[in-house]
């Protein structure tokens, strides 16, 4: 097996200067660096990273702890996020916690063991007093979710904004008994989104018939679950805010399957635009999250974290969200083509 003094030899350079090469050093010439490449590669030599971590003391790992990996929201977040942490030499660990508080401090011992250099939480199932001493071990960057009293840096989307654009489009495409679903009340999240919805209510409120509430939204399931609890309930909405385009798609196509006409009989609004909404037919009207710049701005946080090792620092960065109008809030369909 090759050594580092052989490669070293073979380039014609000190072992010094074959180190800095293998470990990005600045300040090292275009032609020493291609001299040692081709002799890595003559003699088939592979740097020995877990060692060059040891002394750095880093992993170069980041956990991303999210509560459902078949989401295809956190899905297409991770791959952004992946993307980013690359750009840094960075590889991730993918944690489910399946929204149980003990698997999230489960996971949380990866930073105590020193197993990564940072944990990214894309939700938050414990009380931050619980969370907060992992701090002495490495950074936390949340995201996706906002609690005040977190002295981390915090990415979050506008989700106030989000559902008051969506309740204020169906009211003006003239729907008139709304209902408005959620994941769990006790988040945040869902919270700043009915406080979103009852804004766009309040501010139309001559328009409004009716307004009703229904928990426990986050699958496909609990969107088929939602349209058998409307019938049962003969609540008879003219339009329902999904809160997901899981959700949504759920409702579409058990209210197809009782033969109720998207949107003429019932309007169906969706939240992440995900590709559901895109291939459910009618499209599912949606709200775009930019789920690309988000990914970068929270590795960028992360790497500044580990680099200057100030864990503790409240920052906040939250981006604004789009209305994507498809063919099911749409009569008109053909408005759409």
């Amino acid at each position: 097996m090759s050594t580092i003094e052989d490669v070293a030899k073979l380039a014609g350079l000190s072992r010094t200067t074959v180190s800095r090469v293998i470990n990005n050093h600045p300040y090292v010439s275009d032609e020493k660096k291609k001299r040692v490449q081709l002799a890595m590669k003559h003699l088939g030599f592979v740097p020995n990273s877990a060692a060059r971590r040891l002394r750095k003391q880093k992993t170069e790992t980041i956990a991303v702890l999210v509560p459902r990996i078949t989401n295809p929201f956190f899905s297409r977040f991770i791959e952004a996020i992946e993307i980013a942490a690359s750009e840094h030499k960075y590889k991730l660990i993918i944690c489910q916690t399946r929204y149980l508080p003990e698997k999230e401090m489960e996971y949380l011992q990866l930073l105590s063991t020193k197993q990564v250099d940072g944990i990214i939480l894309c939700s938050l199932e414990n009380p931050w007093e619980d969370v907060e001493p992992y701090l002495q071990h490495g950074p936390i960057v949340l995201c996706n979710e906002y609690i005040e009293e977190a002295n981390v840096p915090t990415v979050k989307f506008d989700h106030a904004q989000g559902a008051y654009i969506a309740a204020k489009h169906v009211l003006e495409q003239g729907y008139r008994n709304l209902i408005f679903c959620r994941g769990n009340e006790t988040k945040v999240v869902s919270q700043q989104r009915k406080m979103g919805f009852l804004r766009a209510i309040t501010e139309k409120s001559r328009e409004v018939e009716a307004i009703d509430f229904l928990e426990n939204a986050f699958s496909w399931d609990d969107g088929k679950r939602i349209f058998h609890e409307v019938l049962k309930d003969k609540k008879n909405p003219t339009a329902i805010l999904a809160g997901g385009d899981e959700v949504a798609a759920g409702i579409i196509s058990e209210a197809k399957r009782h033969d109720w006409s998207i949107p003429d009989d019932l309007a169906v609004i969706g939240f992440d635009n995900q590709i559901l909404s895109q291939i459910t037919e009618p499209g599912i009207t949606t709200i775009e999250q930019p789920i690309d710049e988000m990914a970068r701005k929270v590795v960028d946080l992360m790497m500044d974290k580990i680099h200057t090792k100030n864990y503790r620092k409240k920052e906040l960065y939250e981006f604004e969200l789009e209305l994507l109008v498809k063919g099911s809030t749409m009569k008109d369909a053909m408005l759409l083509a």
